[in-house]
């Protein structure tokens, strides 16, 4: 980091307390470091010019190679020597108890580094590997006096276990690759420590390995020019512009983010930059937002698989840090200048719990999270090693509460202090000796005899020797610093704070509090902002700005400009009456408004305003770029999703929360408060359902010259939740049809005609699954003569029914994306042309994707992508299918989609065709034993058929009768129920029927391999439907486990659901304890065992369990006894 941004610098007084001074000094070597940076950026590329010359000239330069050699020998030196007379006077001025930041030169270590490359590379050695520039060591002195020999082979072994990364970060075993003699471990941190930050970043990345094999060798130049890459990273070449330049690139995903409306109102918004553009950075579910305000242009930093819990920026804006609470949590460090993540925690908390808070200091060395699990953990990282490890870490008492904020002294980066709401913690590092130190006293209304309130947030008082906690009732706990005398010999102890005072600022309760410049700044819950000097004496406030409550406020990095005679600062209210000349700054409220307040003329410009509560509803237009935004705070927002321009909005009274939104056919959307709402496509029926599983009808009639609705009749015809309403056309007519899907496993079809006033009729139920519950229906296109009903199950299933007869005509393995589909949409087509291929956009659980049509179980057909990890509130289509947006519901998002389906039929193309792809779901594939055993298994079933003790000449085909079809599916493990059994003869029967009127009565080998992987369970055999059976029709023992007594395990197999006969019932168990051979009288017997024989009473135990049925009984092979989500 450039350290023009760094605090003011403080003036030590004898008694050893620090002070501000009352104006700041500007960086006196601010422009040094700029300055040698150009310079080496020179000289950089004049050695590239002469790399190119010297490959054109061949041998004739060996002579000069040896002379650059020595050359490079003597540089090398001359750098280490350097380095050690600068680290051994930054340990001198420590022993002494002075405090202060030395700053190394990079010029002299850029130029030595460059000349150290050019001594590689003229002697015919590959640069595959990072070479540092600064290293970390103990206190032997670094060497770099190796022979050749020992540079080239160092560098071999580099290349060979080093890749090209474009960010180019140095993991800790790369910066250890070198003999402890070549790398101790102290100086490195020291000569690190010294580094200014935008060094340490060109250090870290301006030499990019290359990967070679053995025995090749190539020089940079001929690396670059073939791979077409610059010498410099992106990162550290970039200027602020490239963020939004326009992406020429084809899109590389079938669905890609475009836009994200709404923002997570409980976190922050940040000023980026303000020079010669506004940009803000803000959250939206998983995703961050770089939005530049003039452009009307937003920047998506993507990476998170769950919604971002914190973020933090470094003081001059470059780098952003955000991180998750979730399963695989993350921390990311993103560059602001180019949306490129230069480094990634993946362990930042192995239990999973995430971070609650996060601090980044002011020269963006240091990153200080803290977890939200029950025992909390400070860590501070070290980011710019890209270590995986903390430097440090702290687990918190759990009577500390949940610490949810943190902030680092601006001025000493080992200095810190968070706040729980009962609690305030002073942390101080001690780097040398890997300690983080801590003091927490406890503070009750016993400690000033007064009411404290709750914490908010805290801060370093500008005098640096005081600590500021902000409460609820309007108050500041002042906390004095007792920090021990520094010794180089001796150690008194740690730092601790004590409670000082506590300071009535207001009456309204303090969210927000922070410094700018000289001045002290609080937010609170009446939208007032107050300024204060260091004396806590009010400076200036804005209170007639009517806001709402104060979440977040961001000054700009860009100092305020000096006042003239045409600025317009107003007076603060000192004795004085001096002009208040304040940075421009943004405004977060809790209501989810974001504003810009220019501070010369106090201009308040609302930026933006999205909904407070969960998102539930969304709707597009029919024929318009247009999208209708629907939340359970009352607000409808209306954009035009193409040119991201708000049109208008509502909010309506308290109590009438929108849960449904739609539009009809012209283009006039119809909303209903508290329950789901359907509109009819001829525009004459509309209907509504709710908790209470009951279907309400509204016809559209006029009156008095206008259109209104009017009810017409309800029913409560479903038992359980109802998934899913769809109006339809009858095929001989025009006449409207009515159908509902509820979890009762129930397909509803009304007779809208035979409806009246307050009698709604039922045409038709029917049954749409066994096992499994239907999520969503949607009427299948018209791809066929025979025109189908497409239903979605909790089995990951996609099931095609008959739109007449409701009859199950296909079941099909839909997409498996961690969660069953709950929600579909046919895409629009475009064209006329596109009629004969369809797709269909979906959501889960947590994500969107493409399927394409027709469905036929090929997993290659389908892709999905994470867009709400919390869960998916809605879906809408664009009218010309180019856009699909998803609601996220309590993230309080609504998300765009760019559709490319180009993409995802090159992915189909990739995937092979024919059984290619169904091969690929099988264990071991098309070479593997189970593929082997089903072809065994095949052919076997023909001998069957044909008799097993017959003399007959043998018939083998390639086709067996559908007779035998269960005998395999039960000897490969799957055990379909006769309905299923019913449903898939009848597949396979009327497979053809509509195009050549015939019936089939066999099967091949392909076409039963389709059959079995789109009928069996997606995952296998898992204990997860037992458990659910044992935990309805069984009681908890003794154990704490679902039984069932013998008694009753019996009966229900003789009575419920596909009851056997007894015989049948007994057969099978001779059969299952081994007493007959398998095949249950398909085969004759070779044992004299009769099934009535049998004693039950001596086979089964008395009771039994989920385990001991599937396990000993069923004697199925399931592993780990778990079941995937959602199954």
């Amino acid at each position: 980091m450039s350290d023009a941004e760094e605090a003011p610098r403080e003036a030590t007084r004898e008694n050893g307390e620090t002070e501000m001074k009352e104006e700041e000094e500007p960086n006196p070597n601010y422009k040094e470091v700029e300055d040698p940076q150009q310079e080496s950026k020179d000289d950089t590329l004049a050695w590239r010019e002469s790399q190119e010359e010297e490959r054109k000239t061949g041998e004739e330069e060996g002579e000069e190679e040896e002379e650059k050699e020595e050359e490079g020998k003597k540089d090398k030196k001359i750098v280490m020597e350097e380095t050690e007379e600068k680290a051994g006077e930054s340990q001198e001025k420590e022993a002494s108890g002075i405090q202060e930041e030395t700053t190394v030169e990079p010029q002299e270590v850029t130029e030595s580094m460059i000349r150290l490359e050019t001594q590689i590379t003229d002697s015919q050695s590959v640069t595959s590997g990072i070479f540092p520039k600064t290293q970390r060591g103990s206190k032997s002195k670094l060497s770099l006096q190796l022979e050749d020999a020992e540079t080239d082979e160092l560098l071999r072994d580099l290349s060979t276990q080093l890749e090209f990364l474009d960010l180019d970060q140095i993991s800790p075993e790369e910066q250890q690759i070198s003999s402890p003699e070549r790398q101790p471990s102290g100086e490195l941190e020291e000569k690190t420590d010294q580094m200014p930050q935008d060094e340490l970043g060109q250090e870290r990345r301006d030499l990019e390995p290359e990967n070679r094999e053995e025995g090749q060798e190539r020089t940079v130049s001929d690396i670059q020019s073939k791979a077409g890459i610059s010498r410099e990273s992106l990162v550290s070449s970039t200027t602020e512009d490239i963020l939004f330049q326009k992406d020429k690139s084809a899109p590389v995903y079938p669905l890609t983010m475009t836009w994200s409306f709404g923002w997570n109102s409980s976190l922050p918004v940040y000023y980026i930059r303000e020079e010669k553009q506004r940009v803000l950075l803000y959250v939206c579910a998983h995703t961050a937002i770089i939005y530049n305000v003039f452009r009307n242009n937003q920047y998506h930093l993507q990476g998170h698989a769950n919604i971002i819990s914190c973020l933090c920026v470094s003081e001059d804006r470059r780098w952003i840090a955000t991180a998750d609470k979730g399963p695989d949590c993350l921390v990311i460090i993103w560059d602001s200048f180019t949306g490129i993540p230069v480094h990634t925690i993946f362990d930042s908390c192995p239990e999973g719990s995430g971070i609650r808070a996060m601090a980044m200091t002011h020269d963006a060395k240091y990153l200080a999270t803290i977890s939200d699990a029950e025992v909390q953990k400070v860590c501070i990282w070290k980011w710019t090693l890209a270590v995986e490890t903390p430097a440090c870490t702290l687990e918190l008492p759990t009577e500390y509460g949940v610490q949810n904020y943190v902030t680092f002294n601006p001025t000493n980066n080992k200095e810190l202090v968070s706040n729980s709401k009962t609690w305030a913690i002073y942390y101080a590092w001690y780097e040398e000796r890997d300690t983080l130190a801590h003091s927490a006293p406890l503070l009750t209304e016993k400690t000033f005899n007064k009411l404290v309130g709750k914490f908010s947030q805290s801060v370093f008082h500008l005098n640096l020797t005081q600590i500021l906690s902000a409460t609820m009732e309007g108050k500041l706990v002042v906390w004095d610093i007792h920090r021990p005398p520094s010794s180089a010999s001796t150690f008194l102890g740690f730092p601790y704070i004590k409670p000082c005072k506590l300071v009535h600022l207001q009456k309204e309760g303090i969210t927000v509090l922070t410094t700018t410049d000289s001045y002290i700044v609080t937010g609170d819950i009446k939208g007032n902002i107050k300024f204060y000097d260091h004396t806590l004496s009010i400076v200036n406030w804005y209170s007639h700005l009517k806001l709402g409550a104060i979440r977040t406020l961001s000054f700009s990095k860009t100092p305020a400009t000096p006042p003239t005679e045409k600025s317009n600062y107003p007076p603060d209210c000192t004795l004085k009456g001096d002009l208040f000349v304040l940075r421009n700054f943004i405004i977060g409220t809790s209501d989810a408004a974001v504003y810009h307040l220019t501070t010369d003329g106090t201009k308040l410009e609302k930026l933006f305003v999205e909904p407070k509560d969960a998102i539930c509803a969304i709707s597009c237009h029919p024929y318009q770029p247009l999208i209708a935004i629907g939340s359970i705070c009352g607000m409808i927002k209306v954009w035009n999703y193409e040119n991201k321009q708000y049109l208008f909005s509502r909010v309506f009274e308290k109590g009438l929360g929108v849960q449904s939104l739609t539009y009809n056919p012209e283009g006039i959307f119809i909303l209903s408060a508290y329950r789901r709402f359907h509109m009819d496509s001829p525009e004459r029926d509309g209907c509504t359902w709710d908790r209470s599983f009951t279907v309400a009808v509204y016809m559209l009639v006029v009156r008095n010259g206008q259109r209104v609705w009017e009810y017409l009749a309800r029913l409560r015809s479903h038992r359980k939740s109802i998934r899913s309403l769809l109006f339809g056309v009858y095929l001989d007519s025009n006449e409207p049809r009515l159908l509902s899907l509820g979890t009762d496993r129930l397909l509803i079809e009304y007779d809208l005609l035979r409806s009246y006033k307050d009698c709604l009729e039922v045409l038709d139920i029917h049954h749409t699954d066994q096992g499994c519950y239907p999520t969503c229906m949607v009427w299948y296109p018209p791809l066929t003569r025979e025109l189908f009903l497409l239903i979605c199950n909790s089995g990951y299933k996609v099931k095609l029914f008959n739109a007449t007869t409701k009859m199950c005509r296909k079941t099909l393995l839909g997409p498996a994306y961690g969660s069953p589909i709950e929600q579909t949409q046919v895409l629009p087509v475009r064209s006329m042309a596109e009629l004969q291929k369809r797709y269909l956009v979906f959501i889960n659980r947590d994500k969107v994707g493409l399927q394409i049509l027709p469905v036929d179980g090929n997993p290659h057909k389908t892709s999905a992508i994470v867009c709400h990890p919390n869960g998916v509130a809605g879906m809408a289509v664009s009218y010309d299918g180019h856009y699909a947006f998803t609601a996220g519901g309590h993230d309080r998002s609504v998300v765009q989609w760019k559709i490319t389906l180009s993409v995802l039929e090159a992915a189909v193309s990739l995937g092979g065709e024919d059984l290619t792809p169904f091969y690929g779901l099988l264990s071991g594939g098309r070479e593997g034993k189970f593929y082997r055993e089903l072809e065994d298994y095949f052919y076997y079933s023909q001998l069957r058929s044909q008799g097993i003790d017959t003399m007959e000449t043998r018939k083998v085909s390639e086709h067996i009768c559908l007779s035998e079809l269960p005998f395999v599916m039960r000897a490969i493990g799957f055990y379909p129920s006769e309905e299923k059994i019913d449903d898939i003869f009848n597949e396979i029967k009327f497979g053809e029927y509509v195009d050549t009127g015939k019936l089939i009565d066999k099967i091949n080998l392909p076409d039963f391999l389709k059959v079995y992987l789109n009928h069996k369970p997606p995952f296998g055999n898992t204990m997860s439907g037992i458990h659910k059976s044992f935990e309805v029709l069984g009681y908890t023992n003794s154990k704490g486990k679902k039984a069932i007594r013998r008694e009753d395990f019996l009966r229900l197999l003789v009575t419920k659901g596909e009851h056997m006969t007894e015989e049948e019932m007994l057969d099978c168990f001779a059969s299952l304890f081994g007493l007959n051979p398998e095949g249950w009288k398909s085969e004759p017997a070779t044992s004299s065992v009769k099934g009535s024989e049998i004693c039950l009473e001596e086979e089964l135990p008395d009771e039994i369990t989920a385990e001991i049925f599937a396990t000993e009984i069923l004697g199925l092979t399931i592993s780990e006894y778990s079941s995937q989500d959602g199954q």
